[in-house]
């Protein structure tokens, strides 16, 4: 079975494995996380390492996490007082969006780990693409901005694929389905619930609370 899901921003790890524990996630299943597991809540750090002992578990990149290794100066011995304009408002930006914890979190980790932490996202990719009986995916973390059908995925730029703001009228490929969060869906389309958002061409899992879409058969299942 492949599960997507997204945006934990530092739920509590026992939350996260009680979601995959009440969806029967197995060792042969495969999960791909679509960003944003940091920042906001308090376990963001504790998340990144869990996922990290994972094998069937994929982190794709999402916003939050790529400002935190645009701000990865914060963490290095020699780092400098001095920021240029520039790095000042990375700072502010990744600050306003909930980094507080992330940062406290990571300043209380050792060197040795917070390098291990940054390989990984380093390694994190924009996008995969799956096919889950005879159906395509496109998995992405906020899906495709400047979406054309003759765009290639390697064409998009991080900014259309970690920082799009999608409308309910959007459509993509016919038969290709994307998948992406960041976009709570009950800012898309407030009659779903805050519940995962299916349309005919793209699914957000962005959800009220974090939840895991297995693809194979639409099931979702929500955190408690």
């Amino acid at each position: 079975m492949i599960y997507a899901t997204s945006d934990w921003h530092g739920r509590d790890l026992k939350t996260i494995k009680a979601l995959f524990k009440k969806a029967s996630f197995r060792e042969s299943d495969f999960c791909f996380v679509l960003g944003n597991v940091i920042d906001g809540g308090d376990s963001g750090v504790e998340l990144l390492e869990w996922l990290m002992e994972q094998y069937n578990v994929e982190l794709l990149l999402g916003g939050h996490e790529q400002l935190l290794m645009m701000n990865e100066r914060l963490f290095t011995e020699d780092a400098s007082p001095d920021m240029t304009p520039t790095q000042q408002a990375l700072l502010a930006k990744w600050t306003q969006m909930g980094a507080l914890p992330t940062v406290t979190a990571l300043k209380k980790r050792k060197a040795t780990q917070r390098e291990y932490i940054f390989e990984y996202l380093q390694d994190a990719a924009l996008f995969e693409t799956v096919n889950v009986n005879d159906r395509d995916y496109i998995l992405t973390h906020s899906g495709l901005g400047h979406f054309s059908v003759t765009k290639k995925l390697g064409d998009y730029t991080p900014e259309e694929l970690l920082w799009n703001t999608p409308k309910l009228t959007d459509r993509y490929f016919e038969d290709v389905t994307a998948v992406f969060g960041r976009t709570p869906t009950a800012e898309l389309d407030p009659a779903c619930g805050g519940r995962v958002l299916f349309t005919d061409t793209w699914i957000d899992v962005c959800a009220d609370v974090p939840a895991l879409l297995r693809l194979d058969d639409s099931a979702v299942f929500y955190a408690e």
